[in-house]
């Protein structure tokens, strides 16, 4: 009997497989052009056999949004807000570039539809009017007041599935019943947009596992939970940032179980590298983020990502600087180290001339120094170097610093293929007292999927007087606000409510009113079902000292001149200055 996590990214797919003994074996495959076939391809690499639990965490539906693949879709709304999506929250898109655009929208105005109906706040104030003619292959229904009163939204979504059975119909209050009604528009959108796509994604693994003689997969969420893949494709909003959430689940437990309950997540692979705080040795979730432009009202782990990765190719702009990323050479050619084709600089080919990379790595890839030092050409490959872990500075920065937490009482959990290769530099940077490098640092996300817990993520609106709301759920958290205010702050439920809210309150604003009024905006809670236990054992004992290269599974670990460190009893490196 095992555990199976497998993590397609997009250049490598990484497979985890866990036996009942504790034993962990890993795989390293290029990514395919199908998803599925690089599941199946990680599976077999990794050996798989007697598999129980299998998770999965995808990029299909984050790919797709960025890209702009997704279904011809409608929009239904009230008559009188077609423009909803067009006119946003009549902001700008850059507070200081006044030329500055915001992306189109996913649906033209001419796919914008309205149906004459009105509920209010109360109920009913007027009767369902005609329902427009749709042309689409899928529809987005979202209705002003269907987060409290839903009548009207599913007799609307109910006919429009009568009337188009073929297409892929969502309905706002089935997926995000709160207020607020452009961010429920466009998540509402958003999820019908990629609905065939991640359906279509999902049933060819469901048939390729199955053909693989592995179980149907559990499949990873954007909040960092699992979810059968029935439930997970039935809204592919919930999975848009299903890859990121998995890698910042594992560095969760790898901090914690080397004593770090406060840590950053540094997740560097070969196209993008992805950045979280984690607290009291959870992943922080936040309930609503932007996504290529696009606002999101779900509850995602709350990763900032940037393009720079191992595969980030360098080029010069016109005035001779140096930039690396976003396009990357991908695992087709890849970086020309890699001897495929490719002939462009990339950071691997700037590391591997740095002596920070073996000439072999784990998975037997012989890489190529001359065609590395082709490619660079006059570039210096510090200087590239230099370059992107500038741009992985600031990242790390906007989840810290910029959100008020101190760097200097934080570790840095390193992986990715890349990660542990630049975690030292960037903490010396921001003074992070401690790097921590897992022994899977490689493929940590998909250990961390193998171990992720079933999470169902709910929400209420309330929007009414907190001393007027009644019992609320022992745990969870709530969305609260003074009367008056146009926005919330999220504490956890418990028996002082109030107090909890004014503490956050000043810490957040400076000041706290405590005889003013507090109103409660919304109540989320989540059903959790504990994944696998999942002991970290030690393996090797290593004690390093810098300058000096390690290796580890899946991943290569530079240690430069003034750090040192040695593995603990989980096998997790710990490196110092």
């Amino acid at each position: 009997m095992a555990i199976l996590g497998i993590d397609v990214g997009g250049t490598f797919t990484d497979a985890v497989l866990i036996h009942d003994d504790g034993a962990v074996e890993t795989a390293k495959v290029p990514t395919a052009g199908r998803h599925e076939e690089s599941v199946v391809a990680a599976a077999r690499a990794v050996g798989a056999r007697g598999v129980t639990r299998f998770a999965h965490g995808t990029t299909a539906a984050t790919n797709a949004l960025i890209e702009r693949r997704g279904a011809r879709t409608a929009f239904v709304t009230t008559a009188g807000f077609e423009h909803l999506l067009h006119l946003r929250r009549q902001n700008r898109a850059h507070l200081y570039r006044l030329c500055a655009a915001h992306p189109e929208p996913l649906v033209p105005l001419e796919r914008c539809h309205g149906v004459a109906e009105r509920m209010g706040p109360e109920g009913v104030i007027a009767a369902l009017g005609t329902i427009p003619a749709v042309d689409a292959e899928a529809i987005a229904v979202c209705l002003l007041f269907s987060f409290r009163h839903p009548a009207h939204e599913q007799a609307v979504a109910s006919e429009l599935r009568r009337r188009h059975p073929d297409a892929h119909v969502v309905a706002s209050h089935e997926l995000a019943p709160e207020f607020r009604e452009y961010e429920r528009a466009s998540t509402t959108v958003v999820d019908a947009y990629l609905g065939p796509l991640v359906a279509a994604s999902l049933g060819a693994l469901k048939e390729a596992a199955g053909g693989a003689g592995l179980p149907e997969p559990l499949v990873m969420t954007s909040s960092g939970g699992l979810l059968p893949l029935g439930e997970a494709g039935a809204h592919a909003a919930r999975v848009v940032l299903s890859g990121p959430a998995a890698g910042v689940v594992g560095a969760a437990r790898v901090a914690a179980a080397s004593g770090f309950e406060a840590a950053i997540s540094f997740d560097m692979g070969g196209t993008s590298t992805d950045v979280a705080l984690i607290s009291a040795g959870e992943a922080g979730r936040s309930a609503e983020r932007d996504v290529a432009g696009v606002p999101l009202r779900l509850p995602t782990v709350d990763v900032h990502t940037v393009g720079a990765g191992g595969g980030s190719i360098a080029r010069r702009d016109a005035a001779g600087r140096l930039h690396v990323g976003p396009r990357s050479a991908g695992s087709r050619p890849g970086p020309a180290c890699y001897g495929r084709g490719g002939t462009e600089a990339t950071v691997t080919d700037a590391n591997l001339l740095l002596g920070r990379l073996p000439p072999t790595l784990a998975s037997g890839l012989e890489l190529d120094a001359d065609a590395a030092a082709r490619a660079l050409g006059d570039i210096d490959p510090a200087d590239l170097i230099a370059v992107v872990n500038a741009e992985m500075e600031r990242a790390l920065r906007v989840v810290t610093v910029e959100r008020g937490h101190d760097p200097r009482e934080l570790a840095l959990v390193a992986f990715g293929g890349a990660g542990p290769l630049h975690a030292c530099a960037l903490a010396e940077e921001l003074e992070v007292p401690a790097v921590l490098v897992p022994r899977a640092a490689g493929v940590l996300s998909a250990l961390g999927l193998a171990a992720g817990d079933v999470r169902r993520e709910h929400v209420r609106s309330h929007i009414v007087p907190l001393a007027l709301a009644g019992e609320l759920p022992a745990a969870g958290e709530a969305d609260l606000r003074y009367r008056g205010q146009s926005f919330e702050l999220t504490v956890p439920l418990g028996p002082d409510l109030p107090g909890a809210f004014h503490r956050a309150h000043e810490e957040r604003y400076g000041y706290a009113d405590p005889t003013r009024e507090i109103e409660l905006v919304a109540v989320r809670t989540a059903e959790v079902e504990p994944g696998p236990t999942v002991e970290l054992t030690g393996g090797r004992h290593l004690a390093v000292t810098g300058p000096r290269r390690v290796e580890l599974e899946g991943a290569t670990c530079w240690v430069p001149d003034g750090w040192s460190g040695a593995t603990d009893e989980h096998g997790t490196l710990v490196l110092r200055r």
